[in-house]
This record gives C-alpha cells, sequence and structure tokens, in this order.
C-alpha cells in the first residue's frame, strides 16, 4: 500500500501511539464540543456542505447506506432525512463521539434506522458487497492508511454502489491566504478556548495541508479501483465533495 504524506500526520508527534489510536483518544477528549466547534468555526455553512454531499446520491436512491468515520452522526441523520433509506450504518473509532450520536439518534425516535458502531475502517466488520452507497465526512485525513481504507470501502460496496467523500481542501489564491492565517491562528487558537485542546485543531490544519486533493485524490480513488470518478469544489474551494463508485 502506497503511504501518503497526510498518513503521517498526527495529533501529538512526541506520541508513541499509532494514529489511529491518537485520534481515537483526540476526538474523545473533544467529543461534547465537537458538534458547537463546527457550527462555530465554519459559521454553520458545514451543514450545507453536508447537505450538498448527500444530494450526490439522490439519484441512486439507495437503501443500505454506511457512514464511515460517522462521529456524531451528523451525516447519518442527514441521509436520513434526505434521502430516507431502509437503513444507515455508521462506524467510528471514538466511542465518545459514538456515545452522544446514539443520544442524538434516541432523542430523534430513529434507533430503527440508524445503528451506529465502533469501527475501522481499514477493518470494515461487514461483508464484500453489503452497501449501496457509503458516506464519509471529514474522516478520510484521519485514515492511518489511506488507501487501504479506500479499498475496504470499495470491498463493502455493492457493484454499482457510489462513494461519496467530503474533505477539507486548500483554496485558490487570493482567498488562500486568508484561509491559511484562519487556520494556522484562528483555529488552533479557538481549539483550545472553547475546546481546552489547542493539538486537537492544529492537527486539523496540519492534516489539511498534507491530504491530497482535487485531481491528486481522483488518481488516488481510480488506483484503487474506483469508477466514475469526479469532484465538486464547495466554498471557494474550502471544501471538496468527491465521487466514485464500483463498477
Amino acid at each position: 500500500m502506497t503511504q501518503f504524506a497526510h498518513d503521517g500526520v498526527v495529533p501529538d508527534q512526541e506520541s508513541g501511539m499509532k494514529k489511529k489510536e491518537q485520534v481515537a483518544q483526540m476526538f474523545n477528549s473533544i467529543a461534547g464540543r465537537y458538534d458547537f466547534m463546527n457550527r462555530f468555526l465554519t459559521a454553520g455553512v458545514d451543514i450545507r456542505w453536508r447537505k450538498k454531499a448527500i444530494s450526490q446520491l439522490a439519484d441512486r436512491r439507495p437503501q443500505q447506506v454506511l457512514d464511515v468515520a460517522t462521529g456524531t452522526g451528523d451525516i447519518a441523520i442527514m441521509t436520513w432525512e434526505m434521502l430516507h433509506p431502509q437503513h444507515i450504518t455508521g462506524i467510528d473509532i471514538s466511542e465518545g463521539m459514538l456515545e452522544l450520536g446514539r443520544k442524538k439518534i434516541e432523542k430523534l425516535q430513529l434507533g430503527d434506522h440508524i445503528t451506529l458502531y465502533k469501527g475501522d475502517s481499514e477493518q470494515i466488520p461487514f461483508g464484500d458487497n453489503s452497501f449501496d452507497a457509503i458516506t464519509v465526512s471529514f474522516g478520510v485525513r484521519n485514515f492511518e492508511n489511506l488507501e487501504r481504507g479506500l479499498s475496504e470501502m470499495l470491498r463493502v460496496l455493492k457493484p454499482g454502489g457510489k462513494l461519496v467523500v467530503l474533505e477539507f481542501s486548500k483554496p485558490a489564491q487570493p482567498f488562500k491566504t486568508f484561509c491559511d492565517i484562519y487556520m494556522n491562528i484562528i483555529t488552533p487558537a479557538v481549539g483550545r478556548l472553547f475546546a481546552n485542546n489547542r493539538k486537537a485543531y492544529q492537527y486539523l490544519t496540519n492534516s489539511v495541508e498534507a491530504f491530497p486533493e482535487g485531481k491528486e485524490f481522483l488518481s488516488i480513488l481510480a488506483k484503487t479501483g474506483y469508477a466514475a470518478t469526479y469532484f465538486k469544489r464547495l466554498s471557494l474551494g474550502i471544501c471538496t465533495i468527491y465521487c466514485g463508485s464500483k463498477a
């Protein structure tokens, strides 16, 4: 498997733990503030980004959907509200995030439609050809091995099934200069102030900078075995939707 620059970006360079262990620990520590921070740092635009990502599946009418790196279940819940599939399964390596997601689902009385499990994107605990669609929202940067995670998702997709990835990206100049200042100075400072975890939000910046984006990410999808790949940039390139299908 090919190693990419962002595979080696971790929340704490001095820690002896592997990336996925550090990421799980990091999200456990900020779980209680995660949703608030998303809304605050993006001024709520992240909700629109998520809805646009889910809309890429509208013509497929998927019945069995897997949400990888589901976190607190935002995409899973929005997918139910927008597409009403038969069932949505979410997996994440952070039990702290999952606990909050399950409380949301219970409050919305969606327990019959959405189930969240602790699970690793690089060892997905489901059989081949299990899902009509897979979504990943701001999660692929956190994979310890990007290719392995993409291969696992391809394995559990049904033939003709579709993967939708939503991920941060780097906008073009002159907007990039403003975003660099925001991501490198403001975001870590806000993370320290509200989530008491500057490293978590500095990791966000570092992993975005190192992540292969645009056509480079499409080539990785194609190399992994995905067909009909394309991407759509959102909000001047701050965020990008990537899609690919299983032939």
